[in-house]
């Protein structure tokens, strides 16, 4: 599992029926905290989602009071904005189209991209989400900027 984590002071996302089309059905926004872009890799499972989640709630680069990167983000009392992103497990080692080979199935890659929903809404996150497999425009201000690659994989 991969997840690109970015420092916010605030994120939307707007969800598309269909691509092309002007204006999107649903808006979903939040503001400060993180904005997650979240791919499942071929067998990921609930353990590796769980360690993810675990990691985001507990790295600590908001601001305390002497502007230093020392509060985590339940102490800085942010939320997450969570869009699934297959294409974070692209392999671009070969020719010019990337292989998504890597990524979870679809069914595999909805159910794990919702339990990491759940889990962080269980440890008390207000969690802002796209819609998976939909069409989507991700606006991020993202504060710093702050960004970090995770991998379940090197955790």
């Amino acid at each position: 599992m991969k997840a690109v984590l970015q420092r916010v002071t605030k994120a939307s996302v707007e969800i598309f029926e269909t691509v092309g089309d002007a204006v999107p059905h649903t808006t979903r926004e939040i503001g400060r905290g993180y904005a997650v872009l979240l791919g499942v890799a071929q067998g990921d499972s609930p353990a590796e989602a769980d360690r993810l989640v675990d990691k985001m709630a507990g790295l600590r680069v908001f601001a305390d009071q002497d502007g230093k990167m020392n509060l985590d983000i339940r102490q800085a009392g942010g939320a997450f904005l969570v869009v699934s992103q297959f294409t974070l497990l692209a392999d671009t080692r070969k020719g010019r189209r990337p292989s998504f080979i890597r990524a979870a199935d679809p069914e595999s890659g909805e159910a794990l991209y919702h339990y990491v929903v759940k889990r962080l809404r269980e440890e008390g996150f207000t969690v802002a989400t796209g819609e998976f497999g939909a069409h989507m425009l991700v606006n991020i201000s993202n504060d710093g900027p702050v960004t970090i690659l995770l991998d379940t994989a090197e955790m």
